[in-house]
């Protein structure tokens, strides 16, 4: 037997009225305020993810330009150390400027890296071995501009008279 309180609750009418009560909030949806306040965040989560896409590419580009301007500086020093010391002393025989272009694809018009080549028997301060007059400071700088920023990369090293170009056959 039910006690008189369970009884009152099972009535039909009770239960029938809940039912139709959480049937109504339920298909009521979402309000105007709540809608607005998800287009809202939508939004800043789409603009916070274009922005470090956006971010994420210049970074890549930027590394990308760097490394290239690496290698052209290595590039350019290792033939340098490849002529011999008659040709290094000789003013004439190196160009003291030079121009790179590297592009990523075809279609791109790319970046152009201008470069000057030094090189001076002046030696840094306190320098004082005696082999100093048989070498030489080469000092190889390298400069582009990416998305209208300046930029440069400079390589300084030394050239000796009896260096690895006495070991290369000619």
């Amino acid at each position: 037997m039910n006690a008189p309180w369970q009884a009152s609750c099972l009535r039909p009418s009770t239960v029938n009225i809940r039912l139709a009560n959480e049937y109504t909030a339920a298909k009521r949806g979402f309000g105007l305020t709540e809608s607005l306040i998800g287009v809202v965040i939508m939004g800043m989560v789409f603009v916070a993810l274009y922005a470090g896409m956006a971010t994420g590419f210049v970074s890549v580009r930027a590394s990308r330009e760097n490394l290239r301007a690496t290698q052209i500086l290595l590039e350019k020093f290792e033939t340098l150390r490849l002529y011999n010391w008659e040709q290094i002393t000789n003013n004439g025989f190196l160009p003291p400027a030079f121009t790179n272009r590297y592009a990523a694809n075809q279609s791109s018009k790319g970046v152009q890296y201008v470069g000057t080549v030094t090189i001076t028997s002046n030696m840094p301060p306190g320098m004082t071995e005696p082999y100093i007059e048989d070498m030489r400071m080469v000092t190889i700088r390298l400069e582009w501009g990416s998305s209208g920023i300046p930029r440069s990369r400079t390589i300084t090293n030394f050239v000796s008279k009896y260096g690895l170009q006495l070991y290369i056959v000619q």
